[in-house]
């Protein structure tokens, strides 16, 4: 059988913000990827481009390895890859061509390909995988091995004959998951993620996909992968998973990297029943939405199992926008999760949004005042970004120009035009992450005043912190200010 060397485009050290978290994760995606292939009888390799600093890094692989295929295979359950940053996209065309340089037939398989498959077949790439990639490319390569030339009934793939895109019929997305087999860890060297999470958290994490897709329908999110369907893996398969990452890497902590956990109907409920019969001793962290935690008995379910953690798109303190974003949720529910979450013991953390269109100050305001009221346990600020094949996407799409991809996820840039510039919206970022800091401190200084004896190195170094943010945070109010007015 011919030989498959794997990789992806995601590059952790290339992105200075999430480079700065030291909490980098193996590419799941890629790893089921690779086992799919493996199972059916070919030679598998993974170049992990994660921790790697340049992309050069791979020609010794390419040239000891000589690999028939070189698949570049994106994560699709990590966010980021939706962004289609220009880094990773630059990064995925210079590895095509080293792959074409060795007479590799060089497959992508990427959200950034998939919106863009032309700028990537004319950099280098044989072939496409539109969307879900793992029953595609066994069809697709296994059709190469026979020497066919005639491509067009593979579902789900884009290649060029003559100068000329052939894009075959829509593939639906794998409704069985249980079907695939676990992502292939025994590919990737799990030491220098284990040293970096021990060194800058003192806890070790590994990443962990229970469902795909997402079958909400806000108007910025896109879907290039999975799509708006939601399909799920049992949960004895998943818990069996955990089972063994704790066994072979004595890990105890996961993130759930799912779009959305727990949707279907008494899912968290049986994963909670089958991980503690299995009496499995772990923490895990997800993201969610408000309305669905406040479903049934979902929150005391989650809490049994483990869940340390939830991220939630709270997105705006202004009804007003989230009905914009076709949201479908409501800030009530926002305060009432939140509220609930906390009495659990389950840090509760905000993903928000500014910039989308027709926001106001007032719309601004009632965020940060919602933060403040709230005072979740981390916030994650961004600005509205338009992402093709999306509902804002087609709104703003006549505003965009030059630049409609950021380089990393620390950019920040306005692509479209917002009631204010970048510069106001990069300056609200740091002030808002500021005030937030401020209160936390305020909060802290008070707990440390009733229990002076309970403060841990932490919770001392964040009541020092106020001291500091009290000034940053009104230097920057003044700023933000300055730019507001600059900007009517």
């Amino acid at each position: 059988m011919s030989t498959i060397l794997f990789t992806h485009s995601y590059f952790y050290r290339f992105d200075s913000k999430q480079w700065a978290f030291q909490q980098p994760y193996p590419p799941y995606g890629t790893m089921y990827a690779a086992a799919l292939m493996r199972e059916n009888g070919y030679k598998v390799h993974l170049f992990d481009t994660n921790l790697v600093e340049k992309t050069e890094e791979i020609l010794p692989v390419l040239d000891k390895v000589q690999p028939n295929y070189l698949v570049i295979y994106d994560d699709g359950f990590n966010y980021l890859t939706k962004m289609c940053l220009t880094n990773m996209r630059e990064a995925a065309f210079q590895m095509a061509k080293y792959g074409q340089e060795r007479q590799c037939k060089v497959i992508v398989c990427s959200s950034d390909s998939t919106d863009h498959y032309q700028k990537y077949l004319n950099e280098g790439a044989d072939f496409v995988i539109l969307g879900e990639g793992e029953i595609t490319l066994q069809e697709l390569i296994a059709a190469l091995e026979k020497k066919m030339t005639d491509f067009e009934h593979i579902m789900g793939i884009v290649y060029k004959q003559e100068n000329k895109f052939i894009k075959t019929l829509k593939r639906p997305v794998l409704r069985q998951l249980d079907s695939l087999p676990n992502p292939a860890w025994d590919l990737v060297d799990i030491t220098p993620y284990k040293k970096i999470w021990e060194a800058s958290h003192g806890y070790f994490s590994l990443n962990i996909a229970t469902t795909r897709g997402c079958p909400y329908k806000c108007n910025w999110c896109a879907k290039p992968i999975y799509g708006n369907r939601y399909n799920t893996r049992s949960p004895l398969r998943v818990a069996n998973e955990i089972e063994q990452l704790i066994e072979q890497h004595g890990v105890r902590y996961f993130w759930m990297c799912d779009d959305i956990f727990g949707l279907k109907p008494n899912w968290v409920q049986e994963f909670r029943d089958i991980v503690q019969k299995k009496k499995l001793k772990f923490k895990y962290k997800i993201q969610s939405r408000v309305d669905l935690l406040l479903k049934e008995d979902n929150i005391d379910a989650l809490a049994a199992s483990g869940l340390h953690e939830v991220w939630v798109g709270a997105e705006s303190g202004s009804q007003k926008i989230l009905d914009a974003m076709d949201k479908g949720t409501k800030i009530e529910q926002i305060y009432e999760a939140t509220k609930l979450l906390k009495s659990k013991g389950i840090r509760t953390c905000f993903f928000l949004q500014f910039g989308y269109l027709g926001e106001t100050r007032e719309d601004i305001d009632k965020t940060i005042q919602m933060v403040l009221d709230l005072m979740p346990d981390n916030i994650g600020i961004s600005v509205s970004y338009p992402l093709p094949d999306t509902k804002f996407y087609e709104k703003v799409k006549a505003q965009l120009q030059e630049k409609q991809n950021w380089s990393d996820s620390d950019d920040l840039a306005m692509m479209y035009k917002g009631t204010y510039s970048t510069a106001y919206y990069r300056r609200l970022h740091r002030y808002v992450h500021k005030i937030y800091r401020k209160h936390l401190g305020f909060a802290t200084l008070k707990n440390a005043v009733k229990n002076p004896f309970n403060l841990t190195k932490r919770q001392l170094r964040t009541a020092l912190a106020t001291f500091y943010y009290i000034p940053m945070a009104q230097i920057d109010a003044y700023k933000l200010k300055k730019l507001e007015i600059e900007n009517s």
